[in-house]
């Protein structure tokens, strides 16, 4: 395994504007008010095509946009670094490219810090900005929009010293969509003094750029039905998973802050197939201690041997115990150990990610009834509370797991056979 540049790959180059799976159809309600950016295809819901019908974008219209998006401060006690590290896995072709020899991938890792100043991470880069918003077919805002966003990360900080050892969450985001989705929560997990690895799995994303100035382009996106889509996804990125964390742990670590990570204290969380993907890396990877799916079809299956580490359902209410989507009811009995099933109320398939509260900010409207950055909030709040209880905190009670808080009166809690959730 090596940690060098590539010479240029004939796949890396923009995609064909017909270059996009075929989905079923969905209503597309959104007229947007004088000025605001319109959206003309269902790609900002984020749905492997076929996963489940999100929520209908609506007419009604967004507040003004703003000129700078933002992410909401986090809200833990520490100071967030930040670093992207490029990682090659030479012992295995790429799975979407046959003519990439070796697996690369992009990792966003942020931690704690005690710097004080330093610049500001970018959301991700203007040309990523400009091949995002193509490939949701969202007009009408700077095509530069989303490399503006304004996080709280700062680049290189140094992590902090001493022998203190941290839980490592790794983070994997949803089918078309980069590690920056997933951004507001890292650094949520980064200031509550975790270490958080958010890992691009190369050519299933819109854009993935490599230190060289090559941008890597979604040829997952060029497979003909849903199903594929969604198992060889599910299949394949355990093994980016586990190399990832080789990588970070192992003896030739990539990362200087390497030593500051526990590795009896590793647990993964997803958005879409990314949380779908996670019991599926949980089975092959034992070093994941718990997981989280955050709106994710299961499409591949927990075996009947079942899962027993801790393990939490957290969607929109399409998610329900008997919805439209019946592989959580499937996969719920054999979830052996510790369990949650959580229905975020007025939610929509992007709100477990930054792109609902930030589509909302640049005038498009999917349809959320979660205003402001409440969508964020409830997230990390009870992503955090997960981790801490089975993670970070070992074992201290987490109350906001136990029972509905009227703090937080969106997230109703099921317990399967029931169908009603409280």
């Amino acid at each position: 395994m090596t940690h060098t540049t590539e010479p240029k790959l004939t796949r890396t180059t923009e995609p064909k504007p017909t270059a996009t799976p075929r989905r079923p159809p969905l209503r597309r309600g959104l007229a947007a008010a004088a000025g605001l950016a319109t959206l003309t295809a269902s790609a900002w819901l984020t749905l492997i095509p076929g996963a489940l019908a999100a929520a209908t974008p609506t007419s009604a219209p967004t507040a003004t946009p703003i000129a700078t998006p933002y992410l909401p401060a986090p809200t833990g006690p520490h100071r967030v670094g930040t670093v992207s590290l490029y990682l090659k896995d030479s012992s295995r072709p790429d799975p979407w490219v046959p003519e990439a020899k070796a697996r690369e991938l992009m990792v966003s890792l942020w931690y704690p810090t005690k710097a004080r100043s330093g610049q500001r991470a970018p959301y991700m880069t203007p040309k990523e900005s400009e091949l995002n918003l193509k490939g949701s077919k969202i007009t009408g805002v700077p095509a530069d929009i989303l490399s503006k966003t304004r996080t709280s990360s700062l680049v290189g900080a140094a992590p902090p010293g001493g022998k203190h050892r941290l839980p490592l969450v790794v983070l994997s985001p949803g089918f078309t969509r980069s590690r920056s989705s997933l951004t507001g929560l890292a650094e949520d997990l980064a200031s509550r003094g975790y270490v958080v690895a958010g890992i691009d799995h190369t050519y299933e994303n819109y854009a993935t750029t490599f230190p060289d100035g090559r941008v890597a382009t979604c040829a997952a996106c060029e497979l003909d039905t849903a199903e594929n889509i969604g198992q060889k996804v599910v299949e394949n990125r355990p093994a980016d998973i586990s190399f990832v964390l080789d990588q970070l742990t192992g003896p030739h670590p990539k990362w200087k802050g390497s030593a500051l990570i526990d590795t009896s204290r590793i647990a993964m969380a997803g958005a879409s197939v990314g949380g779908a993907s996670a019991a599926g890396a949980m089975l092959k990877d034992s070093r994941i201690r718990a997981g989280i799916n955050l709106d994710g079809n299961m499409f591949v299956p927990v075996p009947d041997s079942g899962l027993a580490r801790p393990f939490m359902f957290m969607g929109q209410p399409a998610h329900h115990p008997g919805g439209q989507d019946t592989t959580w009811d499937r996969d719920w009995k054999n979830l052996t150990g510790w369990k949650r099933w959580l229905v975020l109320e007025g939610a929509v398939h992007p709100s477990f990610t930054d792109l609902d509260m930030l589509a909302r900010q640049i005038g498009v409207n999917l349809g959320s009834t979660l205003t402001g950055t409440r969508s964020v909030d409830l997230a990390r709040k009870y992503v955090a509370a997960f981790f801490d209880l089975h993670l970070h905190l070992r074992g201290k009670r987490q109350p906001l797991l136990d029972k509905p808080s009227t703090r937080y009166p969106e997230v109703a809690f099921c317990s399967p056979p029931a169908t009603t959730c409280q």
